[in-house]
């Protein structure tokens, strides 16, 4: 699979940007996919995940389409030179909020997306993909562990979600060939 700006093909999907009269959809496809997967989000959380104006406005919002015309997935991540979180240092970069409608798992849709995040990272010159993810997003695990992900210990910490509201974050990297 290849990458670029202008997206990403595989068979029967296409990878590329959000349209602007698409981020409702995104939001519900969003919101969707992680309340069919994860148990006890906050009505704040599931705000934010269908708040896709405001992912917008801080990075780029990448859609997977499939054959029919039909988004069945997104991912979130900065602009070149930008951080979408801490987690990201010099040199990386992070994503956030990778979902993939409930109907449409098992397609390879989620690694698809995963692989086109990393292309991107080739392409602007990273050395390091980077995330944070829950410690019951499992399913997501196991996709990044297939990738080569590798979990970043020393980067994991607990932190305050909402007030009184604490989650471990977990931290996972992939080292990049700087041969790519």
């Amino acid at each position: 699979m290849t990458a670029s700006a202008s997206g990403t093909r595989a068979p029967a999907l296409v990878i590329r940007l959000i349209a602007p009269a698409e981020h409702a959809l995104v939001g519900r496809l969003t919101e969707e996919a992680y309340l069919s997967s994860y148990t006890g989000l906050s009505p704040a959380y599931v705000e934010s995940l269908r708040d896709v104006d405001a992912r917008v406005a801080l990075g780029d919002v990448w859609v997977a389409e499939d054959a029919g015309g039909v988004i069945v997935g997104s991912v979130w991540v900065p602009r070149p030179g930008e951080r979408l979180s801490e987690l990201a240092e010099e040199g990386e970069l992070d994503f956030r909020q990778l979902a993939v409608s409930p109907s449409a798992r098992g397609r390879g849709i989620g690694e698809a997306l995963t692989r086109h995040v990393i292309a991107l990272a080739v392409e602007r010159g990273a050395q390091r993909v980077v995330m944070n993810s829950g410690p019951e997003m499992l399913g997501a695990h196991a996709l990044y562990a297939k990738l080569g992900f590798r979990r970043l210990l020393e980067r994991e910490h607990r932190i305050e979600v909402e007030p009184g509201l604490f989650l471990d974050l977990l931290a996972f990297g992939l080292d990049l060939d700087p041969r790519s």
